[in-house]
């Protein structure tokens, strides 16, 4: 009946009409960096402190 373009197609469509990501760009979404980075902060963590208790016991 009417014409509707496939899901594939608008998202091709979209994504032409994006401009290229900038060079030294990665995230574009301020709280995605925040929460990536404090994620990488607490694994850090918890790895030094795993090997703080780790040397206090043996």
């Amino acid at each position: 009946m009417f014409y509707r373009k496939s899901v594939e197609e608008r998202i091709a469509d979209r994504m032409a009409q994006r401009k290229p990501l900038e060079e030294g760009k990665t995230f574009e979404h301020g709280p995605a960096k925040f929460v990536f980075v404090s994620l990488i902060v607490a694994v850090v963590l918890m790895h030094v402190v795993g090997v703080a208790i780790v040397m206090a016991f043996s």
